[in-house]
């Protein structure tokens, strides 16, 4: 075990322990050479012993890091100087960055929408010079993010991306066994568990996610257990941000499962660029995604089983006899956005979401039951007689948000169970509407209601009174019409209720 003053390599001497990780631990250094502070990385797993082989494949790890560095000159990437390969494992030496990480910032607090966006645009630069040459970090999270001080003129802290240690160049050879968990699992993006898809979408996924921590204040997708966490990434709805202002239609474009809907680099880096100048991105002709046909549908909503399949493959690696305790959550609800409805599950809007046409609905998209038939709450939806989906421009009172992924069955018993309190009930797919977040059925009373203060009367007079059981939302295909949201109580509702 290393320890301060030792001198590492005949030259670099150990001043002070800055972090340790899974992974080894970061010493601030001299280097007697140059008569220079750096920081210098211990790669050594801190928790277990390696095998012979255990330690070649991370040894190959950490040069493949330090090439991987040394391909990239960029501000907003971490310069690697020397590797030290000699001894019982390998050393990295880098710049040392004075500062905290941005995680210690968040520690402290939120960050308001423009600050995390300005942020959001350096980490993205960093990102898109490392994709063009072909490198992949998978490990984005706020404790790998450090902060430079403030220079004269800045808008605040620079930002800088550090530990490549798991990163993978494209058509790079797989180092890590079948099954081995390598990031942080409440930041991975769903096709890297499911071992689909290692594109340049899945940093932007992670990259998601530490915004909406930065200006949320929660990560949406932590849970109690590695397995938890792991299962929620994979399968739980991400809750609708509701802090987030102007950034909130970026991170609901961001966050969404299939990274082909995912907005790219150059798209995503204007929409961050509108929210760091105090601008609500607004969707354009040549940023609006391609509407969805019938033909880029799935053929068949993807259900829980698989999901909690691919999940346990990956807790088997890690926990020795952990399947049983996974495989009960196959039987337990779906958490998240899908506990209750309403304010906690409102399909939150996405700028990105095509505008209704008749091409991109599949034939059962917007039919909903007549509201006037006030069938039994037992009946199939499928059922009751169709009618038409509300006009753009509509208020609603929203009661339930079912993500598309859950299928069909799903949805009809939960409009069943809505419709013992609210026979009305319809439901109408969010990608119909561009206020909308796209990906859900959601489960409405279509009044009509005139503003939404008269939805959530509505709602109070049939004992919905909570802000995760009702919700006044303004149904338009204009994705800047996300925040017309009027949350419970009635006698002083919060957010905008009115769209004048």
């Amino acid at each position: 075990m290393s320890g301060q003053g030792d001198v590492v390599d005949g030259r670099f001497e150990l001043l002070e322990r800055l972090g340790s990780g899974g992974m080894g631990t970061v010493w601030r250094a001299r280097d007697t050479v140059l008569h220079r502070e750096v920081a210098i990385k211990e790669v050594r797993p801190t928790e277990r012993e390696l095998t012979g082989e255990q330690s070649r494949v991370l040894r190959e790890r950490v040069l493949r890091e330090a090439r991987a560095l040394a391909r990239i000159n960029h501000p907003h990437v971490v310069t690697i100087h020397h590797i030290v390969d000699t001894g019982p494992h390998p050393w990295l030496v880098m710049e040392l960055l004075p500062g905290r990480t941005l995680q210690d910032l968040l520690e402290q607090g939120t960050l308001p929408p423009h600050e995390a966006a300005r942020i959001g645009r350096e980490l993205l630069s960093a990102l898109r010079v490392a994709h063009a040459a072909g490198i992949l970090h998978r490990d984005v999270k706020p404790a790998n993010i450090l902060l430079r001080g403030e220079t004269p003129g800045s808008a605040g802290p620079s930002v800088v991306l550090t530990d490549f240690g798991i990163a993978t160049l494209h058509g790079s050879t797989q180092l890590t066994a079948t099954g081995d968990l390598i990031g942080s699992p409440e930041y991975m993006a769903p096709e890297r568990i499911r071992g689909t898809d290692q594109g340049p979408a899945a940093d932007l996924w992670s990259l998601g996610l530490v915004l909406y921590l930065a200006v949320e204040g929660v990560s949406p997708l932590r849970r109690a257990t590695t397995l938890a966490t792991l299962a929620a990434v994979l399968d739980d709805p991400v809750p609708p941000p509701v802090r987030s202002g102007p950034l909130a239609p970026v991170l609901s474009a961001l966050l969404v499962r299939d990274p082909a809907l995912r907005p790219d680099a150059e798209r995503l880096d204007a929409m961050l660029a509108a929210v760091a100048h105090g601008i609500a991105w607004q969707p354009t002709e040549t940023s609006e995604r391609p509407p969805v046909t019938v033909a880029q549908l799935p053929a068949e909503p993807r259900r829980r089983t698989p999901v909690i399949a691919a999940a346990l493959a990956v807790a088997l690696a890690l926990v020795g006899g952990a399947a049983l305790v996974f495989a009960l959550r196959d039987g337990g609800d779906t958490g998240g956005e899908g506990d209750k409805g309403g304010g906690s599950s409102s399909a939150a809007s996405s700028p990105a979401s095509p505008e209704p046409t008749k091409s991109s609905k599949s034939p059962d998209r917007s039919e909903s039951p007549d509201r006037s038939e006030s069938p039994d709450p037992t009946t199939s939806p499928e059922s009751s007689s169709p009618g038409a989906p509300p006009a753009s421009g509509s208020w609603v009172a929203q009661l339930f948000s079912e993500p598309v992924g859950s299928g069909a069955d799903a949805r009809d018993r939960r409009l069943a169970a809505v419709r013992k309190d609210v026979p009305e009930a319809k439901y109408v797919r969010s990608d119909d509407y561009a206020s909308l977040r796209p990906g859900f059925w959601v489960i409405y009373a279509p009044g009509p209601f005139a503003d939404g203060r008269a939805a959530l009367r509505f709602c109070a007079e049939r004992g919905r009174t909570a802000g995760d059981e009702c919700v006044g939302r303004y149904l338009s295909s204009s994705g800047g019409d996300y925040d017309l949201q009027c949350k419970p109580p009635v006698s002083a509702p919060v957010g905008r209720c009115t769209r004048a």
